[in-house]
C-alpha cells in the first residue's frame, strides 16, 4: 500500500514571531508511519515534528527506501501540503493523526484609551463613549501593551475536505482527541464524527487517558480499548485487513 501519515501540530501566527499552538509532538504519527513502513509498505510522513522518528529509530534526513518525510509549520501550509498530495499522489490510504488547528486568529487588538473589558458582566464599557480597539499589525507587537485581544475564528476541518473536494477514495482514518467524557461516549462521540467525515476508522482518545489507551474501530462492528504501546501495530493490521477485504470485493 501507499500510505500517508499526516502528524504532529499546526501554528497560527498572531505576528511573525508569536503564534497559537497545541502541546501534540507527533509521536503517535510517526510511531503508525515507522510501523507501517516497518510491514512493507511505502509511507509518506507530513510532520512538523519530523526528529520524533528518532524515537523510533528512524533518521528523519535519510529515513530509507519506501519512507519520505514532508515537513510543515503552520495550518495554511498543512492544508496546501494535503491538498497538492492528495490531487496528485495515488495514495491507498490516508492516516489523519496531525492536531490541527480548531481556531485561528483574526486579528490582535488593544483596547483604546477609556476602553476596558468588565469581567464581572463580560461586556466592554468606554469612559466617554462607545468602547473602541486598535488592531495591532506590526511584525512584532510592541510588548508594551498593557494587554492584547487576539480574535480566533473557527477553522475549515482539514479532514472534512479529503473525500470533496479533494477527491480521495481511499481508506481514511480519522483521529479524534476529547476532554472530559467518559469513555461509553467517546466512542458515541467518535463514531459519530467518523461518519460525519466518510473515515474508515476511527481512533478515539481522552486527554487524560491518551498516553494509556484509545479506542479503534469499527472493526467486526465494534469499538475495541488498545493498550497504546499496541496502538501503531493493531491500526496497521486494522488497515490492512480492511485494504484486502476491498481488494477481495473488487
Amino acid at each position: 500500500m501507499n500510505i500517508l501519515v499526516t502528524a504532529g501540530n499546526t501554528v497560527s501566527l498572531i505576528d511573525r514571531v508569536r503564534c497559537i499552538t497545541n502541546i501534540f509532538s507527533g509521536r503517535t504519527g510517526a510511531a503508525v508511519a515507522r510501523t507501517a513502513w516497518g510491514r512493507g509498505h511505502s509511507v509518506t510522513l507530513a510532520t512538523s515534528h519530523p526528529e520524533a522518528l528518532l524515537e523510533y529509530g528512524m533518521n528523519h534526513r535519510d529515513p530509507g527506501e519506501r519512507f519520505s518525510v514532508l515537513t510543515y509549520q503552520t495550518f495554511d501550509d498543512l492544508a496546501t501540503l494535503l491538498q497538492i498530495q492528495l490531487r496528485t499522489v495515488p495514495y491507498d490510504v490516508v492516516c489523519h493523526s496531525a492536531a490541527v488547528s480548531d481556531f485561528l486568529p483574526a486579528g490582535t487588538f488593544s483596547p483604546n484609551s477609556g476602553t476596558f473589558f468588565n469581567a464581572r458582566t463580560g461586556e466592554w464599557e468606554g469612559r466617554s463613549g462607545h468602547p473602541s480597539l486598535t488592531e495591532q499589525k506590526a511584525g512584532k507587537i510592541k510588548s508594551t501593551e498593557a494587554e492584547l485581544w487576539v480574535r480566533l475564528v473557527r477553522a475549515p476541518k482539514l479532514i472534512d475536505r479529503f473525500r470533496q473536494p479533494w477527491g480521495f477514495g481511499g481508506i481514511l482514518v480519522k483521529f479524534k482527541l476529547e476532554v472530559g467524557l467518559g469513555e461509553e461516549e467517546l466512542v458515541q462521540v467518535g463514531e459519530a464524527s467518523r461518519e460525519y467525515s466518510g473515515a474508515d476508522l476511527m481512533v478515539a482518545n481522552t486527554l487524560d487517558g491518551a498516553a494509556h489507551w484509545a479506542y479503534l474501530g469499527p472493526i467486526s462492528g465494534r469499538y475495541d480499548r488498545i493498550p497504546r504501546r499496541e496502538l501503531a501495530d493493531r491500526l496497521v493490521l486494522a488497515i490492512e485487513s480492511l485494504y484486502q477485504e476491498r481488494a477481495a470485493d473488487g
